[in-house]
């Protein structure tokens, strides 16, 4: 009886597995995909934000590290 709870389930998780695939290829038809101007004008942002970011915390960590050795030493 165990045996043929199993093979009874195999075939719903067959099923569900090829839907999942399903699904995920009708998702993906809806996405709206940026063109190739666009893709570079966002790369640039990014890359231009995380710099100045960055640049601004090693700044912040250099002025907070001056301070603690005027405060410590």
């Amino acid at each position: 009886m165990a045996e043929e709870v199993k093979n009874a389930k195999a075939p719903a998780g067959k099923a569900r597995f090829a839907k999942f695939f399903k699904d995920i290829r009708s998702e993906l038809k809806k996405v709206i995909w940026p063109t190739k101007n666009q893709l570079i004008n966002n790369t640039i942002t990014v890359l231009i934000l995380c710099l100045l970011v960055g640049s601004f915390i090693w700044i912040l960590d250099l002025g907070l590290n001056e301070l603690r050795k005027l405060i410590y030493f």
